[in-house]
């Protein structure tokens, strides 16, 4: 009997016709079901326990934008079996659960682990082409990520002074592979990579790339100052450098 219990959740499909993303919850459902395997409208409707009409709407949907498609069912010529015609990138879950997930990684792994990073080191730039490659911008959430990461970890690497804490910035770097950084100056704030584990591989995109490390900055030097602070990137292997820049600078407050 198939099961259909499992939490629904947006879906990213790559079809011939571009990326296509699976907002509808019943639609989730039968894609979810439909991963076990090719199975006949009926099935369907058993499984989710929808109208017959409401399955058949989102099948013709679904078929349309080129994520399911259909054979005859061999035993029976008057059933059509469904199956998932496209390739499936990942899910989303709310925000909410997003939010729970990392913070429960960063206390319970992150900051109890001697190399934070040894995952997303030897993982990051296989995933970050592959998305690239099918035209999907994740550098919001890299940056976000990198923001998370940075408060997390401020606690770690202040000191008594700025000196102090960009040594330990420093030092951190190395440590986990992140590549080599200098402080160009400080008043302003200068901060210079070198072997950018996050973009030194990547295809020339002609802009920078280093989202997550911006975020990770800015996660640190906002919680320095105390006050919101930019990472603006103005060097990066990406865009044709051969080093990455971020100059730390404060976010103007808005006074009207």
């Amino acid at each position: 009997m198939v099961k259909a219990n499992n939490p629904i959740r947006i879906k990213i499909f790559s079809t011939k016709s571009g990326v296509n993303i699976v907002q509808s919850p019943i639609k989730a459902q039968i894609l979810s079901i439909l991963k076990e395997g090719g199975l006949s409208g009926s099935q369907i409707v058993s499984a989710t326990k929808r109208s017959k009409s409401t399955i058949s709407a989102h099948l013709q949907d679904l078929e349309d934008a080129g994520i399911i498609d259909w054979v005859i069912d061999p035993e029976d010529r008057r059933r059509k079996i469904y199956f998932i015609n496209s390739r499936f990138l990942g899910d989303l879950s709310s925000p909410q659960e997003i939010e729970d997930d990392v913070n429960e990684f960063l206390e319970e792994y992150v900051t109890q682990s001697d190399d934070p990073f040894k995952f997303f080191r030897y993982m990051f730039r296989t995933i970050r082409v592959a998305l690239l490659d099918e035209g999907i911008n994740i550098d919001p959430i890299l940056h976000n990520a990198g923001f998370k990461v940075g408060q997390t970890f401020y606690n770690k690497l202040k000191g008594q002074d700025i000196n102090e804490l960009t040594q330990n910035l420093i030092i951190f770097w190395e440590t986990n592979n992140l590549g080599n950084i200098k402080i160009q100056s400080i008043k302003p704030l200068i901060i210079q990579s070198y072997n950018c584990f996050e973009c030194e591989d990547l295809p020339q995109l002609g802009k920078p790339a280093c989202a997550f490390d911006s975020g990770l900055l800015e996660g640190i030097f906002s919680n320095y100052y105390g006050q919101e602070v930019e990472a603006e990137e103005t060097k990066c292997y990406a865009q044709g450098d051969n080093l990455c820049q971020f100059v730390i600078k404060p976010v103007p407050t808005d006074t009207h």
